[in-house]
């Protein structure tokens, strides 16, 4: 409680400071695009309560804004709309600072998902601020330690291998490495959109994870990164079994039991789909290993009507003791 306290009363005198009515969103983040995975995203960190909920916007197939500084959080929206219009992120840069009383102070990033980006950086906005872009992401920040946070999140998204979600939080870690945050750390955010990739396949919330307010949030961050991107392969697969493509559903859900080897349902799910995909042998040894680890999941594999298949067969009746 001091240290939220002391951190709000540093956000009002810094915004006594610059002229500005809104708390200073001192901050560092990258939004960024991959045309080939059709996947856009935002992820950002600060010292700042609830970051998240500020500074990130994105939607599938549209693109991606962050809002910072003397954050108008109307831009992400009105960015957003302008995008999916077709408007380009160096046009919306100009149209949202056109007659904007406050542009001094404004810092924002933007990308479309064909990886056309902008950064703006207001004169005002509080030392040192500034940003780079190029071809698929824009990095952005303020209040930093100094130009070094954004070369050094550019370098480390441009060289790092991996997920759209890998390069982004690999750039924040490079940001944080070199200083991030003059004031410190507080909390961190990572989202990724794209149509489809959601809970059922029924939104574009592929990745949606924050961090507002803790002692190490990059490390935390990186935790609930990797189980994000294991339930994001998950629910792929899922939505495939489910839409009946069974095919579609078998690479997704034998990466995912890879990424999540002690995780019971995931197996389960994985002799589900092996099962499907007419995989008797398969399935028996991920039911195996589902039950192994969770054994409260036998009573379910007896009323399972996907597994309806191995009824019949003596290693499943050994299994699950019936």
């Amino acid at each position: 409680m001091i240290r939220q306290k002391r951190s709000l009363l540093l956000l009002v005198l810094l915004s006594a400071a610059t002229g500005n009515a809104e708390p200073v969103v001192a901050t560092f983040s990258i939004v960024a695009a991959s045309p080939e995975t059709g996947e856009v995203g935002v992820a950002v960190a600060s010292r700042f309560f609830s970051v998240g909920s500020v500074v990130p916007y994105a939607e599938g197939a549209v693109g991606a804004v962050a809002t910072q500084a003397a954050a108008e959080v109307s831009f992400g929206p009105r960015g957003l709309e302008l995008l999916a219009r077709g408007v380009t992120p160096d046009e919306i840069v100009t149209i949202l600072m056109r007659g904007e009383p406050e542009a001094n102070s404004r810092q924002f990033g933007i990308v479309s998902p064909d990886g056309m980006s902008s950064t703006y950086t207001g004169p005002g906005c509080l030392p040192w601020a500034g940003g780079r872009s190029g071809a698929n992401y824009a990095v952005q920040g303020n209040i930093l330690t100094g130009e070094g946070v954004v070369i050094a999140m550019e370098r480390a998204f441009l060289d790092t291998k991996g997920t759209l979600a890998d390069r982004m939080y690999a750039a924040l870690i490079a940001g944080d490495a070199k200083g991030g945050d003059s004031r410190g750390k507080q909390s961190a955010s990572l989202m990724i959109r794209k149509p489809g990739t959601g809970y059922g396949g029924k939104n574009d919330r592929a990745i949606d994870i924050r961090v507002d307010d803790h002692a190490e949030p990059f490390k935390e961050l990186g935790r609930l990164l990797d189980y994000a991107q294991m339930n994001y392969s998950w629910n792929e697969a899922w939505t495939a079994f489910v839409e009946k493509d069974f095919a579609a559903a078998l690479a997704p859900m034998e990466r995912t039991a890879k990424q999540a080897p002690d995780v019971a349902e995931v197996h389960y799910d994985l002799a589900v789909i092996r099962l499907a995909n007419d995989d008797k042998n398969g399935a028996i040894k991920a039911l195996e290993t589902a039950v192994e680890l969770n054994p409260k999941l036998i009573d379910q594999a007896t009323k399972d009507s996907d597994l309806d298949a191995l009824r019949k067969d003596d290693r499943f009746s050994a299994l699950v003791g019936k």
